[in-house]
This record gives C-alpha cells, structure tokens and sequence, in this order.
C-alpha cells in the first residue's frame, strides 16, 4: 500500500510540474527535465505570403506646377514653411520643405466635381447633404494646420470653414469607390471621388508630409481645374512681367 501512494504521489508531483506554465510560454533552458507526455516535433511554420509590390506612379509636374513652384521659390510666398502644390488636373502633389527643396510627390485623389470654387455654407451640412456638384476641391491658397476632426481624431485641415481637408483613405469608405485603386492607377483619370477633401498614400502621409506640417502648419497651393491659373494667383502675373524684366 505504502508503495502505490509513493508511486500516486510522484506521478502527481510530475504532473504539477508539466501543467504549471505552458511549455510556449517556459524559455528553453528553463523547461522541466521531467515531463508527463513526449512532446511533439514542432511544426514548420508556413512561409508568408510575399506583399503585393506596390506600383511606383512616375510624377511628372505640369507646366503650371512649376510655375507655381518657381513663384514660391523665387518669392518667398511660403513665409519660411513648408508647402504643397496640388495639381488637380493631373491629381498630384509636389511637397517642398520651408527652403523650397521638393522632398516628394504623389499622386491624390480629389473631390468628384470639377470647379473651383465652394459652395456657400457646405462645411456645415452633412456629407449625406451634399449633392454632386458641391463635391469640389476648391482652388487657391491655403494656410494648413493639425486640429481635430470629428471623433477628435487629428487631421490636416486645408479650409476648415469648407471642411476641406487633406489625409489618407478614410477606413470607412465603401469598397465600391475603390479608392485605393484608383490613387495607384497608372492615369488621373479615375482619381475624382472625394466630398472635396484630398487623400494621399499613407505613406507619404506618415513619413513626409505630416512630420512637415505638425509643428507650425504650412501652406497648400490647390492649382485650377476650370479658371484661369492667374486668377487663382494673381501674383503669377508679377512674376512673369520680373521674369521678362530679367531675361
């Protein structure tokens, strides 16, 4: 009888030994030498699946673009910050840090209507609210800074009093707009979609644009898709009669 409690008892002591801590959670070196069971071999883990190379979107700045960056550069416009030059024609965007030196661009997506203009009073109405032909992205100049957004999320306000704004692809957007996909496609084309915000890869988002933009703001230069570029910047007119003087 004495020997079967001993053997009762060592086969317990063991199996408290083996159930006090999973065996994936025990450090190898520190790991009972005595265990219940044999374990087994462990699994190969499966290789991941390599992500989807992301197709690079050759920029390449329209004629107006550079004039608007050449007018910054030259005049100092941009009041020592940084700034970005939207061309929604060929929705795209060239960022420059305070000096004027371009430090990326990428492609957008901008609002479905063409004009350039806002409709009086759209930033108060609700996105349900705003008919087709208010989905604009307004032209001109802007001084951009962080505030809060609905949800108190923190956003890049382009034109607060239009609701106008510039971040990523919102999760909550419908997978039929497929936004996404649209940014990546090889032509500006399909890149009209928005209320009148303009989003941008995340990635530029992240890495260049909002480490620019969080400290003092900046400026964002919204070129025209229906005016005349001078009216929208009448001091393009300056420049071009000091160009003239110059040469």
């Amino acid at each position: 009888m004495t020997i079967v409690l001993l053997a009762l008892a060592g086969i317990a002591a063991v199996t408290t030994a083996a159930t006090a801590a999973p065996a994936a959670r025990i450090a190898r070196s520190e790991r009972p030498a005595v265990v219940a069971t044999k374990a087994k071999p462990p699994t190969k883990p499966k290789t991941a699946p390599k992500p989807a190379v992301q197709p690079e979107i050759e920029i390449v700045p329209s004629a107006e673009a550079m004039r608007v960056a050449d007018w910054v550069a030259q005049s100092g416009d941009n009041r020592s910050l940084p700034y970005a030059i939207i061309d929604k024609i060929n929705a795209s965007l060239l960022m420059f840090d305070a000096k004027g030196v371009q430090t990326g661009a990428v492609p957008v997506l901008i609002g479905i209507a063409t004009g350039d203009d806002a409709t009086p009073g759209v930033g108060s109405k609700n996105l349900a609210e705003i008919g087709p032909s208010e989905k604009t992205t307004p032209a001109g100049r802007f001084v951009a800074k962080f505030g809060l957004a609905f949800g108190r999320e923190r956003i890049l306000w382009v034109d607060y009093a239009t609701s106008v704004a510039l971040h990523t692809i919102p999760t909550t957007v419908s997978k039929k707009e497929r936004r996404r996909e649209r940014m990546l496609s090889p032509t500006p084309d399909d890149n009209r979609i928005t209320f009148g915000c303009i989003n941008v890869p995340v990635a530029f988002y992240g890495k260049i644009l909002r480490p620019s933009f969080q400290r003092k703001g900046g400026i964002v230069y919204i070129l025209p898709d229906t005016k005349p570029i001078e009216d929208v910047f009448p001091r393009l007119r300056v420049q071009a009669v000091l160009n003239g003087s110059a040469g």
